[in-house]
């Protein structure tokens, strides 16, 4: 059966026919919308993270992180052109309102322009950090984009160069939408959509966390946002106002991260699940029918009950068997005070072994560490908005909140603690340090990175490694960093220490394994268990070898010799 088998991070619609999913197990599936049936799959060679139909419904442009967009016949699905110019992940691909012309939007800083042929026909360069979304001007003459720099950029087709440059505070903003009037709307990381037009600029705060994905209906001048404080909502734009005219809170399978229209009353959306849902404006219902979990592991402990893993579907698994259910997709397991807790996408923290809700945070949780502190066993969640989250565990199991510090301004991506200080890399490339006995920073840097920081470990006498999308691993100590070049040929996606501090093992979104010997300053042959991507990786000391959960569900054994899957 054709089905997603990670969450789906991008949905597209066509005249209620067809819609297309993008997903992060390499696939764009096409589907028959009447029937929820799907009808064809291809692949990418990395995530796939957002795609867009052709205003004639003949074409399917995908963007991709095997830093490619690719174009497709609909429905077939044979690959029509590969657009490959780019220094790292598309974010976006978007086709030109009446010519034969593909834009895109990378990591790399850059806007692009290909012809349905795959040549390069312009390249955008001025932004200073990630391009996340791009929109063509009513006109069809221009591009605007938005980045991680926070800044709106307009750009002209016909003379290659930048019109304006539009400063929105150095407020990150994710997704922008324009209106056949012109107006733009942007959605920023604290929530607020922003109204660009010939009139001035408005700020509206809209959401109480990020805005991920705005989109724009004309016809019935409807405004739809998702954000990662779990609600959709739906704005009347007219006579230059914006009313809100519905809401919901969005299940915990759904991704608010993509969503299209698929006709005037009926939104897609993306999920955690293994194939799209559907909102129905006028009554408010969902449609969660045929979203089943899938299995990827996002993260594996050795634990002294077990090996315990968890992921997409939420479930805590002991040695392989379901043990408990959260209801929500998970990326964390952090064990302190004879607990064990879990986050993920809906913001609320659990105690992982009984499945319970312990707080409820405003954005989600991407990572966890756990330290002692006056005695008292503590751990600190990493969120999406930038904070850790400091708990105390008691020895009755209780577990209290006891401070928030402002670890980033950005997403935190992985946390670690040594013996007197806490460790934090961040989205934005910087990494910080805190004080375990005050809770005080001690250092930042805040270009700590080439590109995104995506983990981090301790080492024995208050070190730390982390590793980035630039493939280096970077070894910290007393604040300063030695650069490690990686055998790596795709972005690191995690990183984890034996207990000594001897091996270093790092994973990839290829699916390897490399590890550093730092006695001998080597490193060990690369070793693929697996096609799917690594996701998390811990040392199992009482094995001496690490274990690495992989986005297929499974857990790999690695040491110096390759072993088999359990």
């Amino acid at each position: 059966m054709i089905a997603h088998q990670s969450p789906i991070s991008g949905v597209a619609a066509y005249d209620g026919r067809f819609i297309a999913t993008a997903g992060y197990d390499n696939q764009i599936i096409l589907w028959d919308a009447a029937n929820k049936i799907a009808l064809a799959r291809v692949w990418h060679d990395h995530l796939a993270n957002q795609l867009e139909f052709s205003p004639d419904g003949q074409y399917l442009v995908s963007a991709s992180s095997d830093t490619s967009a690719r174009l497709w016949s609909v429905p077939s699905m044979k690959l029509l052109a590969v657009m490959s110019d780019h220094g790292d992940d598309v974010e976006m691909a978007i086709f030109h309102p009446s010519q034969s012309l593909i834009a895109t939007a990378s990591r790399d800083h850059q806007v692009r322009v290909f012809n349905f042929e795959g040549r390069l026909i312009c390249r955008f360069q001025g932004h200073t950090a990630d391009v996340i979304s791009i929109a063509w001007n009513t006109a069809g003459d221009g591009l605007i984009s938005s980045s991680d720099d926070g800044t709106l950029k307009h750009w002209s087709l016909h003379t290659q160069t930048l019109v304006s440059d539009i400063d929105l505070g150095g407020i990150e903003t994710d997704t922008i939408a324009i209106a056949q009037d012109g107006r733009i709307y942007a959605g920023n990381d604290v929530g607020q959509i922003i109204t660009l037009s010939a009139s001035g600029t408005e700020r509206m705060p809209a959401h109480d966390s990020g805005i991920k994905r705005l989109i724009y209906q004309d016809s019935d001048q409807l405004l739809v946002s998702l954000s990662y404080d779990r609600f959709l909502k739906i704005w009347q734009c007219s006579a230059g106002r914006i009313d809100l005219i519905a809401q919901s809170a969005i299940p915990a399978q759904i991704w608010p991260r993509s969503c299209a229209f698929l006709d005037s009353n009926t939104l897609v959306f993306a999920t955690f699940g293994s194939s799209y849902a559907s909102f129905d404006i006028a009554s408010g219902q969902w449609d969660l029918r045929q979203v089943d979990p899938t299995q990827g592991v996002n993260a594996v402990i050795a634990h002294p009950a077990g090996r315990m893993t968890i992921g997409d579907a939420g479930t805590l698994r002991i040695n392989g068997r379901a043990s408990s259910e959260t209801g929500s997709l998970c990326n964390f397991l952090t064990a302190a005070g004879g607990q064990v807790f879990t986050g993920g996408q809906t913001g609320e923290l659990f105690n992982a072994r009984t499945g319970q809700g312990i707080y409820q945070h405003k954005s989600p949780l991407n990572c966890g560490t756990a330290f002692m502190r006056h005695g008292v066993a503590h751990v600190l969640i990493g969120t999406y908005t930038g904070e850790g989250l400091v708990f105390a565990v008691s020895k009755e199991g209780a577990t209290a909140l006891v401070g928030t510090l402002q670890l980033h301004e950005n997403a935190v991506k992985a946390v670690a603690a040594s013996n007197s200080l806490i460790f934090s890399v961040c989205a934005d490339t910087s990494a910080a340090w805190f004080s375990i006995q005050d809770l005080r920073e001690k250092a930042r840097k805040k270009q700590a990175h080439g590109r995104i920081a995506n983990g981090c470990a301790a080492l024995p006498g208050d070190r730390f490694i982390s590793i980035s999308r630039d493939r280096q691993l970077r070894i910290w100590e007393d604040f300063s960093v030695t650069t490690v070049p990686t055998p790596h040929s795709h972005s690191i996606k995690c990183v984890a220490a034996s207990t000594d501090g001897r091996f270093i093992a790092s994973g990839s979104y290829g699916g390897c394994v490399a590890i550093y010997d730092t006695h001998h300053q080597h490193w060990l042959p690369c070793e693929r268990p697996t096609a799917s991507g690594i996701s998390s990786l811990c040392f199992d000391a009482a094995a001496a070898q690490f274990l690495a959960g992989s986005y297929d569900g499974q857990i790999y054994q690695i040491s110096s010799a390759p072993l088999p899957s359990i």
